[in-house]
């Protein structure tokens, strides 16, 4: 073959190639123009190929060079209507047009589930106070649980059928714990661990790695083995409040309290306290809290038992405290108007969405 019809073919393919990538609307039409064009076995560039090979002589080196141009010009068209239709430069006339007439479907966004909403706003509102978040494990010693908060071996609310016991297993593996199957109190408290029945513990720990005066909140997940009805639940949260410094008295704990539920409830609400017990307590009371003639008590409180801070190496002689614990699923409730706990747990969207 002469040279000169060689490259008047070489040219008529690089044209046809062209024009066959840039007509390609869609991404199977330029998928079938490359097979057509650049196709290893029956390629037209392929065959063109053996044309060169029809190519003697002098003219030979020439031949070669001008069939590499046409085929990185080849390849380079291809790749760039791809491109082009990747980023959508390049119109398919038969995709489906978007309508910007028609109204727009509005996205589906998640939300903080409402307890999480209502710890985010008590963390605000107690930060506002001049208390500073605190925090601690969910598995605890018996020593932090019981022990430092003044509640002795013999205390029934030690017993095993009234708290989730763990129990240390063989291993080597610092965290691996098995379930305490014991029916009676166990005969070596110190080698049990326990789901934490109360925020309390994270007083305990505070107080031992920092020295007054200190002003803390603890909000968290504890564990009690209650039967699940509409105001119990055997998981629920916490928020635990500690104060210690010289001259503390009751006084401020219902004033912290009482500024904490008109910040939280509304100025309407009223706080009540009611005698009661608590080991680490002394004086110990009940909080109470009532909208109109309703009084619903939402958790306990009282100033700091001596015995409390001298277990952390704290004198009682020198500081004192308060320290009070409320049930966020209560404050949670009452703000929404929930009757039931068990609702807050079920994860049926229909009900978590309007809050």
């Amino acid at each position: 073959m002469a040279l000169p019809e060689f490259l008047q073919e070489l040219e008529q393919l690089l044209a046809a190639a062209q024009n066959a990538f840039a007509a390609a609307k869609s991404a199977d039409a330029l998928e079938a123009a490359r097979i057509e064009f650049l196709g290893a076995k029956s390629g037209r560039l392929k065959a063109a190929q053996k044309g060169l090979g029809q190519v003697t002589g002098p003219d030979k080196p020439g031949a070669g060079k001008r069939f590499n141009e046409v085929k990185q010009a080849i390849e380079a068209a291809f790749a760039e209507i791809q491109q082009k239709q990747q980023t959508g430069e390049v119109v398919d006339p038969h995709a489906p047009r978007f309508d910007i007439s028609l109204p727009g479907i509005r996205p589906r966004i998640g939300r903080l589930h409402p307890i999480s909403q209502t710890i985010d706003e008590l963390k605000d509102i107690m930060g506002r106070l001049g208390f500073s978040i605190a925090e601690g494990p969910e598995i605890e010693d018996e020593w932090h649980n019981f022990e430092a908060l003044n509640i002795p071996p013999e205390h029934p609310a030690r017993n095993p059928l009234d708290n989730f016991y763990l129990q240390v297993a063989e291993t080597t593996h610092p965290v691996a714990v098995t379930a305490h199957t014991a029916t009676t109190k166990p005969t070596s408290p110190s080698g049990l661990m326990l789901l934490r029945s109360q925020t309390s513990t994270v007083q305990i720990r505070t107080m031992e790695t920092v020295k007054p005066p200190v002003r803390i909140i603890s909000l968290g997940r504890v564990y009690r083995p209650d039967e699940a009805d509409a105001t119990h639940f055997p998981m629920f949260h916490q928020m635990e409040g500690l104060l210690i410094d010289k001259h503390v008295t009751m006084a401020d704990l219902k004033s912290v309290l009482r500024m904490f539920a008109t910040t939280y409830l509304g100025r309407d609400v009223h706080v009540r306290f009611r005698p009661s017990f608590f080991p680490f307590t002394e004086p110990s009371v009940e909080v109470d809290m009532s909208w109109g003639e309703r009084w619903i008590e939402f958790g306990g409180a009282g100033m700091v038992d001596p015995n409390v801070l001298r277990a952390v190496g704290y004198d009682p002689e020198e500081v004192c405290g308060f320290a009070f614990g409320l049930g966020i699923e209560r404050l949670c409730m009452r703000r929404h108007c929930i009757t039931d706990i068990r609702e807050l747990y079920k994860n049926d969207v229909r009900f978590l969405e309007q809050f």
